[in-house]
């Protein structure tokens, strides 16, 4: 039985449970060069951090002229991607150990992404994640993606749990407002360091500054539990 009341969990997958920014900064690179010739930088990726691989896109169309359909684009981004987080995606142990910690005490928990379903898929099969993290939704299953609330409210709604009874585990700034916009509490890991000051950050309890490097599965059941 659960000790954490009517609580359920609800995680943001690239950067929050696992570091596939990586694997997403390679495929973005390979794409633009081959439709755009043009250089892509890690600086470059951060500013996309957060954002679902539809907007994403769409931004990379317009900017760029990319004569590209959005679907074509869409399915060589997953493509590309799909076959690096098949060969490696690295799970942050302290979140694993989170997931393994609230499955255990019952706590019921989605994933609530901007990657495609069939990515979602293949990252919690292919790290064991799927034993415990059972119910997911994609930000191409709803009208709108981070920061609208639509994915957060749609995994609500496939737990049974109330917007208020939800916690939001984020690393990116467009979920932590997409979290707030859901009337859900928001508990953040920043990604990237330098956005940990972002307004968006500012209602989230707690705020782990130094992201994975500071956060720990026990605070994060502390606070829980004190929720």
């Amino acid at each position: 039985m659960s000790n954490f009341g009517t609580t359920s969990v609800i995680f943001d997958l690239d950067g929050t449970l696992v570091d596939s920014e990586p694997n997403y900064f390679e495929a973005s690179r390979a794409l633009l060069a081959e439709y755009t010739g043009r250089e892509y930088t890690w600086a470059d990726n951060e500013s996309y951090v957060g954002i679902s691989s539809h907007e994403t896109l769409a931004t990379w169309k317009k900017e760029y002229g990319i004569e590209a359909s959005h679907a074509e684009l869409l399915a060589d981004l997953d493509r590309r991607y799909l076959a690096l987080a098949r060969a490696e995606t690295h799970v942050y142990p302290e979140m694993r150990k989170l997931v393994e910690r609230l499955h255990e005490a019952g706590v019921p928990m989605a994933v609530a992404s901007g990657s495609s379903r069939a990515a979602i898929e293949a990252i919690l099969a292919g790290t064991g994640l799927d034993a415990q993290l059972t119910t997911f939704v994609s930000a191409e299953e709803v009208p709108r993606g981070k920061p609208a609330p639509d994915v957060f409210l749609a995994a609500a709604a496939l737990l049974g749990a109330e917007p208020k009874d939800c916690v939001v585990f984020e690393d990116a700034a467009p979920g932590a407002e997409a979290a707030r916009a859901a009337g859900m509490r928001c508990v953040a890991i920043p990604y990237v360091a330098a956005h940990a000051d972002d307004a968006a950050f500012a209602a989230a309890k707690p705020l782990f500054r130094g992201g994975h490097g500071e956060f720990t599965a026990q605070a994060a059941l502390d606070a829980l539990g004190r929720r």
